[in-house]
């Protein structure tokens, strides 16, 4: 993802051109170089068939789908497929994935020099009883800003402290939720000359209601040196909308450094937000692409993501700002907590390496080096013995993570040095660890490539009609060469609005395109992930939150189909119809983990708004159909639609029973929707007993 003050490119592959669409009229009825406000009028009009001709409003089409499914027909789909791609924007992980509660926890977002900027952490108290700066006094070489506050007031004397004291509070990222009956880990570093107790608190956002409360002795504190203090609170309460504030009442000087308040309840006690990365762990994604994106690059190489910078204990973590983002992150998710989260959520990392590339500045060829990445696979691979690998030991995880696969660079086969640097990359990684697949970032598609590569990383941000048309994109690819990863698709600009119905629609089209060229296309993934919803740096995202909730928009409930798909058998399918124009299918056979059982699914996507009545005719099955649990699950709406937190499921797959499941049947297929039909192939054992 590239962006220039905070935008992103829409772009086709990694040559960074604009995606150009024919001027022809494509399947939503929209021209495909319509303008932006012509798109919105003819959404408007989605009565109309996908050819804009006003006669077939509400026509029935016929169609028959004819399945080949005899032994040694099929084709297995890679094992990889299908995944999800990470990057830190729109806060996806700070004040997003990552449960970190503090914004700012280590008073960095200002950079090295102070005073500093706080934000987004406030005065308690006005002048005339506390005084509240920074200085370059903390004990972290890599992050030496702390706040200092000079408190003024007392509990007796002339100048009286106000009731609850004075201090500073935190409003984490646009609130915290703070939930009754829950278990909170606050950590801080404390440094006073005083003897001066400390009240640490977990508020309303105004401050009249405390939700949870602890005190710090002073006794308990080194006098003129630095204390890490770690205590748990419970909640009494619960607030959606909380801060944490941090009083005094006594007169003194006191310093405060990497404050954190972590709530006990995440997702396999590992720090992530137990909903946003179930929601993930639902998808069943075999691989998870990260940190970005354009996050790799920087707009400046100084503010690139620097894997080193990223572990070890997270208060000696410097944290870096986001410029392509256009905020600070602590880095408290960085390369290990990734390497986490894919373990934890089945999936096989996917690491993107910066190789001395950001938007607006370069290393040559002639002075880069490869060893940091060689330290980093070594930090995820290498055994506890070995210098990086016991590193990632000291951490928590002696075992080594299965990384196999690294992109070179994000977009960047059109910069000057990238195909130098890439070249000393591969090199190196090929050398050390000749199993590890390396991704180019030039688009191989269209013809071979000038280097060697396993894969090449081919994007694509463009309208609905383009979208569903490259369905089609890599029927014609040479089946000779590296194989593509789409790694970043996505419906955009009008089109999508903040997630509609819409780009599910041609998305879903896009991907069964895929499947049916998973010959050469190799691993694919949707962009971006995350928004949190009080900063919508781009549009549209898979999943939305704030502090408290989140829901999935309609293209996160799409991918819900295509979950089954990675290792499956794709089958030979064919449809016939008087215009296929509107119409995606696919047969894939996939074996349910639980408990073995097989199933033919079937998927139909119609973008037309046709009604189709739909034949289909699967032959060569070595089992019966058995309509016992097969099932049929539908994703529909207007093409306008959008879920929101008001109405989360407003667009949201709906399954039922299929009685007439067998491997002749004649099926309804409603305007735009995407069905799939899951047939179970029902053992010879299960048979013989009904």
């Amino acid at each position: 993802m590239h962006g220039s003050d905070g935008l992103r490119k829409t772009v086709r592959p990694s040559d960074g051109k604009e995606a150009q669409g024919a001027s022809h009229a494509g399947p939503f009825g929209i021209p495909a170089r319509m303008g932006l406000r012509g798109t919105l009028c003819a959404l408007v009009l989605v009565s109309i068939s996908c050819w804009c001709s006003a006669s077939r409003i509400d026509a029935n089409q016929t169609a028959t789908l004819l399945v080949d499914a005899s032994p040694g027909m099929g084709r297995m789909m890679p094992q990889n497929m299908f995944g999800i791609f990470f990057e830190e924007i729109n806060h996806a992980g700070a004040g997003g994935l990552w449960a970190e509660l503090i914004s700012n926890r280590g008073f960095e977002d200002g950079g090295p020099n102070t005073p500093s900027n706080i934000y987004p952490w406030s005065i308690i108290g006005n002048e005339t009883n506390i005084i509240v700066s920074t200085d370059r006094t903390s004990c972290f070489i890599r992050n030496k800003v702390a706040l200092r506050m000079e408190v003024l007031c007392d509990n007796n004397g002339s100048n009286i402290c106000p009731a609850g004291g004075v201090g500073v509070y935190n409003p984490g990222f646009w609130g915290m939720n703070i939930q009754q009956g829950k278990a909170y880990k606050i950590a801080l570093h404390v440094r006073t000359s005083e003897s001066m107790n400390l009240y640490l608190s977990l508020t309303s956002s105004d401050g009249s209601l405390n939700l949870a409360t602890a005190t710090i002795q002073s006794d308990t504190l080194e006098k003129t040196d630095w204390t890490k203090v770690e205590l748990q609170v419970e909640s009494s309460g619960t607030n959606v909308n909380a801060r944490f504030q941090l009083t005094t009442t006594t007169k003194g000087v006191i310093w405060l450094d990497q404050v954190s308040v972590m709530p006990l309840d995440t997702y396999k006690g590992h720090g992530f937000r137990m909903e946003l990365a179930s929601m993930l762990a639902d998808l069943k994604p075999r691989f998870l692409r990260f940190p970005g994106g354009s996050y790799v690059e920087g707009e400046w190489l100084m503010n690139a993501f620097r894997w080193r910078e990223t572990i070890g204990p997270w208060e000696e973590r410097p944290g870096h700002f986001n410029d392509v983002w256009k905020y600070w992150t602590d880095d408290g998710l960085g390369f290990y907590e990734f390497l986490q989260l894919a373990e934890d959520i089945g999936a096989l990392p996917l690491w993107v390496v910066n190789t001395g590339i950001s938007h607006n500045d370069q290393v040559n060829p002639s002075s880069i080096s490869a060893f940091d990445t060689l330290d980093a696979i070594e930090f995820a691979r290498g055994d506890s013995g070995s210098k990086w690998g016991s590193v990632r030991a000291s951490m928590g995880h002696p075992e080594p993570f299965q990384l196999y696969y690294v992109a070179l660079g994000n977009q960047d086969c059109s910069m000057r040095n990238y195909k130098g640097n890439y070249l000393k990359f591969y090199s190196a990684i090929k050398d050390a660890y000749p199993d590890i697949q390396v991704i180019s970032n030039c688009d191989g598609s269209s013809g071979p490539l000038d280097h060697p590569a396993d894969l090449y990383d081919f994007h694509v941000y463009t309208s609905a009609n383009n979208m569903f048309s490259m369905a089609h994109q890599f029927d014609r690819t040479s089946r000779s060469g590296p194989k593509a990863f789409v790694s970043e698709y996505a419906v955009t600009g009008k089109d999508a609005g903040k997630g509609s119905f819409l780009a599910a629609l041609a998305q879903a089209g896009f991907l069964i395109g895929l499947e049916r060229n998973s010959d050469i296309v190799e691993m694919a993934s949707n962009a971006p992930l995350f928004v949190n919803d009080n900063d919508r740096r781009w549009s549209p995202d898979a999943i939305v939150f704030n502090s408290w909730q989140q829901y999935g928009t309609p293209s996160y409930w799409m991918q819900h189909f295509f979950k089954e798909s990675s290792g499956a058998i794709i089958h030979p399918s064919v449809l016939q119809a008087s215009s296929t124009k509107s119409l995606m299918a696919s047969a894939i056979t996939w074996q349910k983990s639980e408990d073995g059982n097989k199933y033919l699914k079937i998927k139909i996507v119609n973008c037309g708004s046709d009604l189709v009545n739909l034949k289909i005719s699967v032959t060569g099955l070595e089992n019966d159909v058995c309509s016992c649990v097969s099932k049929k699950t539908v994703l529909t709406g207007r093409l306008t639609d959008e879920n929101s937190f008001r109405e989360p499921k407003k667009v949201f797959p709906v399954s039922s029973k299929l009685p007439n499941a067998r491997s002749n049947m004649d099926v309804v297929i409603t305007p735009y929707s995407i069905n799939a039909f899951d047939l179970f192939l029902a053992p010879a054992s299960y048979s013989s007993s009904m």
